[in-house]
């Protein structure tokens, strides 16, 4: 059973459009938007377990130079 998840990420000032076009082709990545408040964009993202959302986080989203921190809300139950 798949994995959605919602990411919510903060980037270094100046650097939202530039990780939005860098993750933008992830094929995790099913949603991707800029936000305005305290995170600066929010993607969903959808997985097959646990281990590939670490690996996600870890080595393709984290990664990148601009993302200075994320915070993940796994979703539980759709209801639309």
């Amino acid at each position: 059973m798949a994995i959605l998840a919602y990411v919510l990420i903060t980037v270094q000032s100046g650097g939202e459009k530039e990780v939005l076009k860098r993750i933008s082709n992830l094929k995790e990545i099913i949603e991707a938007n800029l936000v305005v408040g305290e995170y600066d964009a929010v993607v969903k993202v959808k997985v097959e377990d646990i281990s590939e959302l670490d690996k996600f986080l870890t080595d393709k989203l984290r990664a990148l130079p601009d993302v200075f921190l994320t915070t993940t809300m796994i979703i539980t139950k759709e209801f639309k």
